[in-house]
């Protein structure tokens, strides 16, 4: 009996742990994805600066499984699996599009200079709505920028501020602006409150903690940024072969201690003090001297000696390496002067790492691999050098000069993500002039922009619609608006003509306007502004616009030679009447001038050729308070217009000359400089020919004087031989 009972309670025992094996059998025996991997392999080295993972982690769990930051992220509860589609409510932006809504400041609440800026780039731009019922996007009035308990500009209190807002609904639809989060000594990216569901647009921002697609990594920027325009990138020219005086140079602290000081303090490894200049100096904060070490009076001697603009003007490549936190302000000094950046800072989301392929204007480094910085950058051909010369100041003039289009970049990526049919693609990024002058709202297809016509190998399309602007009323058939009708219509060229009528005047009948071999639409301006002759009106089927004021004079000779110079550059202004705009010393302001000079700034679109897109960027892109002031001028809306495309292209206008400038065509004037030649020849010969009988005519004269002589001679010897005689 005993053992009968041994039996059963050994087999019950057996049982239970087969059904537990078998119940945890599919828990531990996970089907391996495309990101994992059951076998250990080699680590590939395709290229000499991609992370790897260190030869003595090899054999550790997370190296086989391969299981990323990202990941590991995912694995976490709470806001760190937000996305856009769990964690942002679409409804709102299909009312009113992409509109985004600022908090109203709070009495006693104190805004950085830098926050300031942000907040006035968002109110200036054309997403922007006083209206929260309206919003698609809310931004907070309180300044988050700096979450360092030991800085000035730490706002106290913060989460009971936030929490108290009516609109805040966890986080919902917010996005939050961060420039410095964490302090001494960990400086971790924690922001000192919850913040629930609402988008990061922050600075440093590591890989781990980046939430893809719904965060957006911004750079690290100075309070001195400046909000609109900044300057412009350093390289006036390119030389080849694109070599400085320089290959690498880095200046700025070292860590003695602390996050951050590895890499600092293994820079004069690599330090030559000739071509690869890595200066530190431990001269910073107030116990330095208490932490220094044997290196830091040679190294804050030599770091005396160089002047850090010099050094970043005259250097190929520029290391920037991590600091205290991930982002660098190194990064953005490097590109705007033409430095190729060399990253050293592992696991940093770079900026606006979304859109930017960063490969074609920086070298991504590994912090590990340090030594083999200097013999990497020496081996990059300078073809491709050039190539990420160049790409850094596309960068910078397109996203990074100024607080602006900081915030605009930020602001049209989420906007991309809420209108993903409407979404840029990476090539509009990534190419001149850059997303934030490609409004895909316009098209989708690259083809219909200017700028992408030699990428695309497409030409334009081979006609033109002529849109003059009316502000006279019709009074008799002698005023010039008709002899320009005529001499329009007769081009090879034109498609339509639209008579945009801003007179306060009604309509003209359709009698009244002249018989043509293409249509004449006539159409009531909008409101009667001067803005209104740049709307994109659905009449415009062509993508050549030709501008004309009623009182332009040109004939179609003209006109036809304007547009094919405009076909060769479809992107610019192609037109006659040009003028300048300088700086007047005296008055301290700008002045504009109609004087002919042997140079000019623009072209006025009262007879000029320009693509329609530019129609849509200048009623959709452009601030309201611009047109506002045009109208209100009822004037100069040709000199936005042309500051609009030159700020888009980063050229200026094509001038072109009118015939009748010249009183004969070239073959005429060769015709004439042949008739004139043969005239003078003619006369050359006459006059020969007068010479000729002038001399004869000499010569007979003096061969009849010396014959009378010899007659007179005779007589007179005659007479004396008589005289004799007689004698």
């Amino acid at each position: 009996m005993q053992a009968k009972k041994r039996y059963l309670i050994l087999f019950s025992v057996g049982v239970s742990l087969i059904l537990l094996l078998y119940l945890q059998g599919p828990a531990s025996r996970r089907t391996p994805n495309r990101g994992d991997d059951p076998h250990p392999h080699w680590p590939h080295f395709s290229d000499p600066l991609r992370a790897f993972i260190p030869w003595d982690q090899t054999e550790t769990e997370d190296y086989n499984v391969r299981v990323s930051p990202r990941h590991k992220r995912d694995d976490n509860s709470g806001a760190s699996k937000c996305r856009m589609d769990s964690c942002f409510d679409f409804s709102l932006c299909r009312r009113n599009g992409f509109k985004v809504y600022v908090y109203p400041q709070q009495k006693g609440e104190k805004i950085s200079e830098s926050y300031q800026n942000i907040l006035s780039s968002i109110e200036g731009s054309r997403f922007y709505t006083s209206d929260p019922g309206q919003a698609c996007l809310f931004v907070l009035n309180l300044d988050t920028l700096d979450r360092d308990q030991l800085s000035p500009q730490y706002v106290h209190n913060l989460k009971t501020k936030i929490q108290n807002l009516n609109l805040w609904n966890n986080g919902r639809n917010h996005l939050i602006f961060n420039l410095y989060s964490g302090t001494w000594p960990d400086y971790t990216e924690d922001l000192g409150f919850d913040i629930g569901q609402a988008m990061l647009a922050k600075a440093s921002i590591s890989t781990e903690n980046f939430r893809p697609n719904f965060d957006i990594s911004i750079p690290l920027f100075s309070k001195d940024h400046p909000r609109t325009g900044g300057e412009r990138g350093y390289l006036k020219y390119n030389t080849i072969p694109p070599f400085r005086k320089y290959v690498l140079v880095f200046k700025g602290k070292r860590y003695l201690t602390g996050i951050g000081s590895d890499t600092r303090n293994a820079l004069y490894h690599i330090h030559n003090a000739e071509d690869v200049v890595l200066l530190t100096t431990c001269k910073h904060g107030k116990d330095w001297q208490k932490h220094k070490d044997a290196r830091c009076d040679k190294d804050n001697a030599e770091y005396d000696r160089y002047n850090y603009k010099e050094m970043l003007h005259n250097s190929t490549f520029c290391l920037v390496p991590r600091g205290r936190r991930l982002g660098s302000f190194r990064f953005l000094e490097a590109l705007q002067a033409a430095c190729v950046p060399v990253m050293l800072s592992n696991g940093w989301e770079l900026p606006f790492s979304e859109i930017i392929d960063w490969h074609t204007a920086a070298v991504i480094g590994d912090e590990r691999l340090l030594l083999q910085i200097p013999s990497t950058v020496r081996s990059i051909h300078q073809d491709r050098i050039l190539s990420l010369r160049q790409q850094t100041q596309f960068l910078w003039e397109a996203y990074f000069s100024s607080v602006e289009k900081i915030v605009l970049t930020t602001l049209e990526i989420i906007q991309d993500r809420v209108l993903q049919h409407n979404a840029r693609s990476t090539l509009m990024w990534n190419r001149l002039p850059g997303g934030l002058f490609t409004l895909p709202q316009y098209s989708s297809y690259l083809g219909d922009f200017p700028f992408f016509y030699a990428v695309l190998g497409v030409k334009p399309q081979q006609k033109f619609t002529a849109v003059i602007h009316a502000v006279t009323p019709l009074v008799s058939q002698s005023q010039p608006i008709f002899k320009l009708l005529v001499a329009v219509a007769k081009s090879q060229y034109c498609a339509q003509i639209i008579v945009l009528w801003n007179c306060d005047k009604p309509l003209p009948a359709k009698h009244r306007w002249p018989a043509t071999s293409v249509p004449v639409i006539v159409i009531e301006g909008e409101s009667k502004v001067m803005s209104s002759r740049f709307l994109p009106y659905d009449n415009i089927r062509t993508d050549a616009i030709l501008s004309l004021d009623e009182d332009t004079v040109l004939s179609t000779t003209e006109v036809d030679f304007a547009f094919t110079v405009w076909q060769s550059f479809p992107e610019r202004i192609v037109g006659y009447p040009a003028r300048s705009h300088f700086w007047d010393s005296n008055k301290e302001r700008w002045g504009y001038t109609s004087k002919w000079t042997n140079d000019y700034s623009m072209v006025l679109t009262g007879a000029a050729f320009y693509h329609r897109y530019y129609n849509y960027l200048y009623t959709q892109y452009l601030p309201g308070s611009l047109k506002s002031m045009v109208d209100q001028l009822s004037n100069c809306e040709d000199i936005l217009m042309n500051f609009l495309v030159s700020a888009v292209t980063k050229m200026p206008p094509i001038k072109v000359t009118q015939k009748k400038q010249y009183k004969e065509t070239m073959m005429g004037q060769v015709r004439n400089a042949l008739n004139q030649l043969f005239i003078y020849n003619i006369i050359y010969f006459i006059s020969f020919i007068f010479f000729l009988f002038h001399v004869m005519f000499i010569l007979f004269q003096v061969t009849i004087f010396f014959k009378l002589t010899v007659v007179v001679l005779r007589s007179i010897t005659s007479l004396d031989y008589i005289s004799h005689l007689y004698r």
